[in-house]
């Protein structure tokens, strides 16, 4: 529209231009000046107008690779479909690793440049010696995402139940199955002896295979929970989430050398996140549910609805990104408690809040 606003303009000051040169003759000496400021204003626009659309900025593309596609992570959901990460110069390309170990090594190898996943996988490869090691710059979630599912309603469920049951679990050494486990000890719960996990089936699977009869309990991800309840295979009888506490489950994170380059870009992801933020502590969770559906075209509304509502009663998300200090030594003391970590890492080395801070404000 405005380009063609620009050409009419143009005709109109030739014309007149025109006009006044044939006038020219009779009155020379009273056209020129009006014909000359014509011509400069013209000019001067078209000079403006030019020099405006080679300055307007160029989208930055940046690669995120999440662990998981699950709508437990509903806020960068919201970011994405509602422009927030445009509106910062960011054209974001979202890839799923299915497991922290290999959205670490898309992040290391720089086929992502921003990681999502648990920390834990960070303080790991800091401890291995990576020199370019990944930092932590935003904190998503605070609670476990995940739910203990029987094949029974259990109203007066206790963990004690577990004892001497087989239970489907997750991978060694991530977070899922070192909440659960820490979540046993809490409870006087012996993870090696009072209860059999079966860690051998792969991430995604344990929800079917829980329907196959494998198993007398199952620790699920969403929509794995709500599915087998509404086939009526299973019943949620305990949320990990509530019952482990504020829990540092998932961050942003990106090589040290690719932060201190591209600061403005970490700066912007941050803040778009942060709009993700804002939205999902103000509405409602069949507004959040209704906004984030495009992403999850499988899952009915329904389904999105009853699982985000879930995640929005135990306060999943946290009012701001900042990765606090005494969250980064409890996630160490659940590694410890797993024995997954042989020496503590350094929270001024993997972890910093400058980004967070800012968007915050």
């Amino acid at each position: 529209m405005k380009k063609r606003l620009l050409a009419a303009a143009l005709v109109i000051a030739l014309a007149i231009t025109t006009l006044l040169a044939c006038s020219s003759k009779e009155k020379d000496s009273e056209t020129s000046t009006p014909k000359t400021e014509t011509k400069d204003t013209k000019d001067t626009e078209t000079t403006e107008t030019t020099e405006k659309e080679e300055t307007l900025p160029e989208s930055t593309k940046v690669i995120l690779n999440e662990v998981a596609h699950s709508i437990f992570y509903a806020p960068m959901y919201v970011a994405i479909e509602e422009g927030y990460f445009e509106d910062e110069g960011i054209e974001l390309d979202l890839i799923t690793g299915f497991g922290a170990d290999k959205t670490m090594t898309a992040v290391i190898s720089g086929s992502a440049d921003i990681g999502f996943m648990g920390s834990e996988a960070s303080i790991y490869t800091y401890n291995e010696g990576a020199n370019d090691y990944v930092v932590n710059f935003a904190q998503l979630t605070q609670r476990a995402g995940n739910f203990l599912v029987a094949r029974e309603e259990m109203p007066d469920f206790t963990w004690d139940a577990l004892k001497g049951t087989n239970v489907l679990g997750g991978r060694k050494g991530g977070m899922p199955e070192m909440v659960f486990e820490y979540i046993l000890k809490q409870n006087g719960i012996d993870p090696a002896k009072d209860v059999n996990i079966d860690q051998s089936i792969d991430f995604g699977s344990t929800a079917a295979a829980f329907a196959e009869n494998q198993g007398d309990f199952t620790v699920e991800f969403e929509p794995g929970a709500t599915t087998l309840e509404k086939e009526g295979k299973g019943y949620v009888v305990a949320s990990l989430g509530t019952d482990s506490g504020y829990v540092p489950y998932t961050a942003f994170s990106a090589k040290k050398s690719y932060m201190e380059d591209h600061p403005e870009v970490i700066q912007g992801f941050t803040n778009a996140l942060q709009k993700g933020m804002d939205y999902v502590q103000s509405h409602t969770p069949e507004e959040i549910a209704a906004i984030i559906a495009p992403q999850f075209k499988e899952t009915d509304q329904d389904t999105i609805t009853t699982i985000v509502t879930r995640y929005y009663d135990q306060d999943t998300w946290k009012e701001n990104l900042i990765f606090e200090e005494e969250n980064f030594n409890l996630l160490q003391d659940i590694l410890e408690e797993a024995g997954e970590l042989t020496e503590r890492a350094p929270y001024k080395d993997l972890v910093t809040t400058e980004f967070a801070e800012k968007a915050a404000k």
